[in-house]
């Protein structure tokens, strides 16, 4: 079983190659429970209202990037 640290790893390596900011991969990969295959067919759909919410949960930032397009944090 894979160890949080290792997981903390994998998504933000998992972002880097996506540009995706870290907190969206992050709750991606909580709604996917870790599923790689789920996460990825999650992160295609590129707009999913529970992953947003999550997303700025972690963060006070007003906007973040999935798949290098901007989400604002108004317009969740």
């Amino acid at each position: 079983m894979a160890t949080q640290q290792s997981k903390s790893h994998r998504v933000g390596e998992w972002a880097s190659l996506r540009h995706t900011s870290p907190e969206i991969a992050e709750a991606i990969f909580e709604v996917a429970n870790y599923d790689e295959k789920l996460a990825e067919e999650i992160w295609q759909q590129q707009g999913n209202d529970e992953v947003l919410f999550r997303a700025f949960d972690k963060t006070e930032q007003p906007v973040l990037t999935w798949d290098d397009k901007v989400v604002e944090r108004k317009n969740v």
